[in-house]
């Protein structure tokens, strides 16, 4: 069958061949078909010199022409070319092949095992002869029941492979609603006008999901449909049809962010010399938060900021540096955390899951107003206790605790002094029971002990830039400008929203400067480094300096922290959508919800309200002319999940 002489007939370029000649150089001149007949043209033909390897043996022949192996192919193609699953018509050529394939899916050794092309032809037809050989070839690659093998192919000969049962009447479903895919999509789009999917409908509806998590900005489905291609009406239209529930939040993945914890594990920490800290700090944080990232203390001279080191084994530009800038920080929303960093590093590097924690600690000396004398930074083993704010606070006039709260009295004493603004608004606590599918909301109190943390990490925030400053690091300095504050402000609520709207945009760069909104003359971010993007960069360069290696430059550090800026900023809107998602969630799933809304601004047309239990903002037409800080019943009306609005009613 692989002898190749003049008169053989071979496959090239996909069509059929006639080798006219032969060179003792291992050549072959080949003539081939390169147009077919047509009514006003006649067929062209065109010669080639080709080497063995440009072509796969069809027929050793000798075939009479190369045009009477095309008249057969032309004259076989009706008898092949019945619909798939149709009885092929008695004697014709699919019934032949239909014959072939039977007898070879009968034996289980031939079943499922490859068959040369010149053996296939025999079986089917009684014989092999040179002008039908092109014909019959193409007639097996158009049938359903064999497939050709490429293996066979690449090694320079032709064979095929009996289909099995499964994989034909797949084929011949697949050919048929090909056929009829006009009166397929056509009966879909008309269900889903009404809303009334078939559980197979589904698989038209993978343009209108991407759509909706922001993966494309075109849907087929939604233009065939006539409904405007946004984000919202594809998620309407997906609750709608109940292919999503109102249990599918959309929008960390339409920001592009991953809802998995990162994936590559810290190396465990190195073993390098350490100072161990003596007495015991202490990790406060909410109840339910499961990364402790500082520890606080005071030993009777210095107070001790101790946070997370996991700088320790993330070096920069590492791919796990490169992974954290990329997310910018870890994402948290109601259904859990997105962590900045891997889940199993966790225990090597939080405060307080283990017996002993290592830390990178701020060791300050302060003076007697609160200000800072000095700050030293030093890689610690720490001996950590956790507390939540409720036990903190509870501890307060305890000898290990008592200090840090004088410490915290007379730090917010010494920054309202120097024009900090304190905005304090109410927030609240979203849950989601995955189990149930039952969210939760609950209103977060303020124990006195959350003022106090905030003091301390403020304090090692302003040690850790003054520290960078003074060694001259290239460092991310957070700066904030001085905000015009009227005389005018009111009290209560009304006066923290009004404060509010008078604050400028904080800035991220190299060169430290005021932070006026905290009332410090330079300030950086460096408490958390297991969840922010520049805290950890910030830990890098201050273990950099410390171990004695290069520093990273101003240019690279203001790069990377721009572009750890930018993801954690897409991270807050994901999360700040994310919350008001699951709050209208809990409104559809409690229609007797009732609550109390506070007037926050009357300069509109229409008064700004703030409702406390929900921390939700809506502007209400109240039943009476409204004040600030004056209080209306409300109930929600016209709730819109993929708007993500709602009004809010007087009662």
């Amino acid at each position: 069958m692989d002898t190749v002489r003049a008169q053989s007939l071979v496959l090239y370029k996909n069509t059929v061949a006639v080798v006219t000649a032969t060179t003792d150089a291992g050549k072959f001149a080949i003539r081939f078909r390169t147009a077919a007949a047509t009514e006003t043209k006649p067929a062209v033909f065109a010669t080639q010199t080709v080497r063995a390897k440009d072509f796969l043996p069809l027929h050793p022949g000798p075939v009479s022409s190369l045009e009477d192996a095309l008249l057969f192919a032309d004259s076989a193609a009706p008898l092949a070319d019945e619909p798939y699953g149709a009885k092929p018509e008695h004697g014709s050529l699919s019934a032949q092949l239909k014959e072939a394939w039977e007898l070879l899916s009968s034996d289980q050794e031939t079943a499922s095992s490859p068959i040369a092309f010149a053996e296939l032809c025999s079986l089917a037809r009684g014989s092999f002869a040179a002008n039908e050989a092109w014909g019959l070839y193409c007639a097996i690659k158009n049938t359903v029941y064999f497939s050709q093998s490429l293996k066979a192919q690449l090694e320079g000969h032709l064979e095929f492979v009996p289909r099995t049962q499964a994989e034909i009447d797949t084929l011949i479903k697949k050919a048929d609603e090909k056929s009829h895919e006009a009166e397929i999509r056509a009966e879909f789009l008309a269900r889903l006008s009404q809303h009334r999917l078939l559980p197979d409908d589904i698989r038209f509806m993978g343009d209108v999901e991407a759509l909706a998590l922001g993966k494309t900005d075109k849907s087929r489905t939604l233009h065939d449909a006539h409904i405007k291609e946004t984000p919202e009406r594809a998620h309407r239209l997906l609750l709608e049809t109940g292919v999503w529930t109102m249990m599918r939040n959309p929008y960390p993945l339409r920001w592009g962010l991953s809802m998995q914890s990162a994936t590559e594990t810290l190396l465990a920490p190195p073993s390098e010399e350490r100072v161990e800290v003596p007495g015991t700090a202490y990790a406060i944080d909410n109840a339910w938060s499961s990364d402790p990232d500082d520890a606080v203390a005071f030993d009777g001279t210095y107070l001790w900021v101790h946070i997370a080191d996991p700088a320790a084994s993330v070096l920069p530009d590492s791919s796990i540096d490169r992974a954290a800038r990329k997310r910018g920080s870890t994402l948290y929303i109601p259904e859990g955390a997105s962590r900045m960093l891997s889940e199993t590093s966790l225990p090597d590097y939080a405060l307080g899951l283990n017996e002993k924690s290592r830390a990178l600690s701020f060791r300050l000396m302060l003076n007697g107003d609160g200000s800072i004398e000095d700050c030293a930074v030093l890689k610690t083993i720490v001996t950590v206790c956790r507390l939540t704010y409720e036990e903190a606070t509870a501890q307060k006039e305890s000898p290990a605790l008592s200090p840090l709260f004088e410490i915290a009295r007379r730090n917010i004493e010494r920054r309202t002094k120097a024009g900090a603004v304190n905005i304090q608004i109410p927030e609240v606590h979203i849950t989601v029971d995955k189990t149930t599918e039952q969210v939760g909301i609950e209103q977060e109190t303020h124990p006195e002990s959350a003022d106090m943390v905030r003091e301390m990490m403020l304090l090692a925030g302003e040690g850790a830039a003054r520290f960078a400053f003074k060694n001259k690091l290239p460092f991310p300095f957070v700066s904030q400008e001085a905000p015009e504050i009227p005389a005018d402000i009111p009290e209560g609520l009304a006066g923290q929203f009004r404060l509010r709207r008078c604050m400028r945009k904080r800035s991220v760069g190299i060169t430290p400067a005021a932070h006026s909104g905290l009332g410090l003359g330079m300030y950086a971010q460096v408490t958390s480094p297991l969840r922010r993007y520049s805290d950890l960069i910030a830990h890098e360069q201050l273990r950099a300096f410390l171990d004695g290696r290069p520093l990273i430059d101003k240019d690279t550090m203001l790069m990377r922290v721009s572009e750890g800026d930018a993801a954690s900023q897409a991270a807050h809107k994901a999360e700040r959508k994310s919350d008001m998602h699951w709050t209208l969630v809990y409104l559809l799933q409690h229609p007797e919800w009732t609550g109390s809304a506070v007037c926050v601004d009357t300069s509109g047309r229409i008064p700004q309200f703030f409702i406390p239990s929900l921390a939700m903002e809506s502007f209400i037409n109240p039943p009476e002319t409204a004040e600030l800080n004056g209080t209306i019943t409300v109930k929600a009306a016209n709730i819109n999940l993929p708007e993500l609005t709602c009004d809010f009613i007087a009662i």
